[in-house]
């Protein structure tokens, strides 16, 4: 009876990955003729190839492929083992591993996670970056959820599922020394006469901005800035003698405290937040906990 060797497997799922066996082998440690030892030895206790080799290149076989979906799985798996006994290990009773990206308005997120930060019993960690950046380290079991405010695309391949879990109002905001018509702000007349701030237009906020202004094609924008991350739209909200394009929960703590007012609340836009997880036989329960609440 033959048994299947996984460190075999585990260099297979390598060189996918890795895309060439020399590749593979530097990122495993061992040398490409002991690389290529270990898949032929795979090959042969499966009895198939997993490679076609073409113009020197490597292209999965139809077995290679199915061979290649179960390995995921299985190392899928085994991360997740190693995920949930650390998770039961840690000093805290429970941890809960965040993925925020790093454009995403700090007060959305401090407001989001309340709860658990308070928590005594509970760990929060909190991780920043891109989002494709983040889902992989979802995919890869260190984070539990990541927070973004696009939506993630969802499919069997992927494991991952979406939810929107919160939606935030998008104002015009300014500091109180900026002058305004005495009779008021009219949207969007005034904007051919007033300094903007604005997120940058990969932002959704924007492209749904500049669309509305769009309908009103004798009004030219004053841009006075652009930013691509809140953090620094709520600096220049702050600094510039501008009307900044945001979201009030950014500058909630400037708006308290009048350093900011909020000028025209533009209803035709909103900001949409969303929650992703991955799709795991062993959930963090602290997950589900605060996606209901």
């Amino acid at each position: 009876m033959s048994f299947l060797n996984y460190h075999h497997l585990r260099y297979f799922h390598a060189i996918v990955r890795e895309g060439t066996l020399t590749a593979a082998a530097k990122r495993m440690g061992i040398s490409q003729s002991a690389m290529s030892v270990q898949l032929k030895e795979l090959e042969n206790s499966l009895g198939c190839a997993l490679f076609s080799r073409e113009h020197k290149s490597l292209h999965l076989t139809e077995e290679g492929r199915m061979v290649y979906d179960f390995a995921e799985t299985i190392f899928r798996t085994g991360d997740e083992l190693q995920s949930t006994l650390q998770r039961s290990q840690a000093r805290f009773n429970r941890a809960l591993r965040v993925g925020c990206v790093a454009t995403l308005s700090r007060n959305f997120i401090l407001g989001f996670l309340r709860d658990e930060l308070m928590d005594n019993a509970s760990e929060v960690v909190i991780h920043s970056g891109s989002l494709a950046e983040l889902l992989t380290q979802l995919q890869d079991h260190t984070l539990d959820l990541v927070l973004s405010n696009r939506r993630v695309k969802t499919d069997a391949a992927n494991r991952l599922e979406c939810r929107e879990v919160a939606e935030q109002p998008v104002s015009l905001v300014g500091p109180p020394r900026l002058r305004l018509r005495k009779k008021g702000f009219r949207f969007p007349e005034d904007l051919a006469e007033i300094p903007l701030v604005l997120p940058s237009r990969e932002s959704g906020i924007r492209k749904r901005f500049d669309e509305l202004l769009n309908r009103h094609p004798g009004i030219q924008m004053l841009i006075a800035a652009e930013a691509d991350d809140m953090a620094m739209l709520r600096l220049l909200a702050r600094e510039m003698n501008a009307l900044a394009l945001l979201p009030p929960v950014v500058v909630y703590d400037e708006l308290e405290a009048g350093i900011l007012r909020e000028v025209y609340r533009v209803p035709e836009l909103r900001e949409t937040f969303f929650a992703t997880t991955g799709k795991r036989r062993y959930p963090n329960p602290l997950v589900e906990k605060l996606l209901r609440a």
